[in-house]
């Protein structure tokens, strides 16, 4: 499934909606994440630290987190959204990378704040993470 550019923009307007419920009292960056699964459902995630900040965890694997509580680990991602309020450049951090590789479509695209923090940046997801582990399918 390929989304359409109007999918990628309601699913970036998701991820800003999200960012607003972000927990970042240390950090003060907040960051939210919506995941646009191949049979068009989404779900999004904000990040939440913690004093002890190795215990933080970042919207993107909130949000996928919560896809799979919800609905277990069959869909694949089609596309993914990250929005921060900080406006700053945020592609997926490598953690978050790795963790989705494992639930990314061969197609999937990432769209994110590039390089000014304001102009959106739409990566394939396998040039995020050429070299991930993954899961052998059969």
């Amino acid at each position: 499934m390929q989304p359409s550019a109007a999918q990628l923009a309601e699913l970036f307007t998701r991820a800003q909606a999200a960012a607003a419920h972000a927990y970042a009292p240390y950090s003060r960056f907040r960051v939210g994440a919506a995941l646009l699964f191949d049979d068009n459902v989404v779900f999004t995630g904000c990040n939440v630290e913690n004093a002890s900040y190795g215990l933080s965890s970042c919207a993107e694997r909130n949000a996928l987190f919560r896809a799979v509580a919800e609905r277990g680990g069959r869909p694949r991602i089609a596309a993914i959204a990250v929005a921060n309020l900080n406006h700053a450049p945020s592609p997926p951090c490598g953690a978050c990378r790795q963790v989705l590789a494992e639930f990314v479509s061969e197609d999937a695209v990432v769209l994110f704040p590039g390089e000014s923090g304001l102009a959106l940046a739409a990566v394939a997801f396998h040039d995020l993470l050429p070299h991930g582990f993954r899961l052998k399918r059969t």
